[in-house]
């Protein structure tokens, strides 16, 4: 039987992954662009960007509608997934409270 060869986990330095974050960010690239422009996977990127992109600023009064619809798409994701990890720290709370009985 063939030997399956193990797949080397890489790591990258935080200077490298925010690099990266800022060719989306600051560049507007894609997210496929940019991770193939830095040789790693796309989904690497999107992990990264999450954790490391600055929050857009709010839009200002005078701000467009087009504006307006994507800082609200925005805000609605985030309270999205607010909502859900909420949901399970609930359930992991009650979870626990259950168990130490």
């Amino acid at each position: 039987m063939p030997e399956k060869s193990k797949r080397v986990r890489r790591s990258f330095s935080d200077q490298f992954k925010q690099d990266a974050v800022d060719l989306v960010v600051k560049q507007g690239y894609s997210f496929k662009a940019a991770a193939d422009a830095v040789g790693v996977g796309a989904k690497s990127l999107r992990d990264w960007h999450a954790k490391l992109a600055p929050e857009p600023e709010p839009c200002d009064d005078d701000a467009s509608a087009a504006a307006l619809q994507d800082e609200i798409k925005r805000l609605k994701k985030r309270l999205q997934r607010a909502e859900m990890e909420r949901e399970i720290l609930k359930k992991a709370t009650a979870y626990f409270a259950r168990e130490s009985h």
